[in-house]
């Protein structure tokens, strides 16, 4: 009967003891075995693993991307302008063995450095730039500069920093209308500027423009004054060769005498009153 018993209890210790030993790896965490306080293994490959029951013990740390808000402060720029930034980190546990020997694995710990580099790098960053490069810099150029600032430094505690990313950068309450203004004239001033040099170069084109018309002109008025010198030229030569000939010099005046004529009848008045002896006369009486 002691047997029958026993068999049972034993069954089910043995049970106990072989389940407390095995591991679950879930895909989005790093398990770290630890023997004695000691680090012996990690496990990084998701599914069932199995640790010394009672002597080992099993720690479970993220193994995906991390978001950490960090608080709004006040930092100072260049020329001594205070603004309020608002940023946030990505990051993730890159070396589980050094997060875990110089941070506990213990995640408040991690957001602490991060909080404390990166406000340092912000303020680093800052401090060296004029408020107007922070304002222009937002589009990306800040973010990846106190990024590079930062470097590898949170290498030694295990981790990786992905992106620092700022969700406002904005300025005291007090000055946004005397900087906004401000930013308004200078924008307004490099118009100006623009905008004269613009109108000089236009009046350059104007007058450049003007003077190739007025030598195109000058060739065309050339050009215009040699076709009719040419024009007149043949005109007079063709009169002389009409005038040299006797039945071409009649045939010309009598069509300058119906020309005459013509142009003398106007009016109501259609009489014409001309001597014998003028050509006129002398065609309508055919001698």
């Amino acid at each position: 009967m002691k047997k029958k018993i026993l068999i049972p209890i034993i069954a089910v210790l043995a049970l106990l003891i072989l389940s407390s030993g095995v591991v679950v790896t879930y895909p989005n965490e790093f398990t770290v075995i630890k023997q004695f306080g000691k680090i012996v293994d990690i496990r990084e490959n998701p599914g069932l693993s199995y640790k010394i029951p009672f002597i080992q013990s099993a720690e479970k740390i993220e193994n995906e991307v991390l978001l950490y808000d960090l608080a709004v402060s006040d930092v100072m720029t260049k020329d001594k302008k205070s603004m309020i930034a608002d940023c946030f980190a990505l990051w993730r546990i890159s070396d589980p063995q050094k997060y875990t020997q110089t941070l506990s694995a213990q995640k408040s710990n991690a957001e602490f450095r991060i909080d404390t580099i990166i406000y340092n790098s912000l303020k680093n960053v800052i401090s060296s730039l004029s408020q107007e490069e922070v304002i222009s810099g937002r589009d990306g150029e800040l973010a990846q500069a106190i990024k590079d600032n930062i470097g590898d430094t949170l290498s030694q505690y295990g981790i990786e920093l992905l992106a620092v990313e700022t969700k406002s950068l904005d300025l005291p309450d007090e000055n946004k209308d005397a900087v906004y203004e401000r930013m308004i004239s200078e924008r307004n001033n490099i118009a100006a500027t623009y905008q004269a040099e613009g109108q000089e170069e236009a009046q350059e084109i104007a007058n450049k423009t003007k003077a190739e018309i007025i030598v195109m002109q000058s060739k065309a008025d050339a050009q215009a004054a040699e076709i009719i010198a040419k024009g007149e030229a043949e005109y007079m030569r063709i009169l002389s060769e009409a005038y040299n000939d006797e039945e071409k010099a009649d045939f010309y005046l009598f069509l300058r005498s119906l020309d005459a004529a013509k142009a003398t009848m106007t009016g109501d008045n259609k009489t014409l009153i001309i001597d014998e002896s003028s050509p006129i006369a002398q065609i309508f009486y055919g001698y």
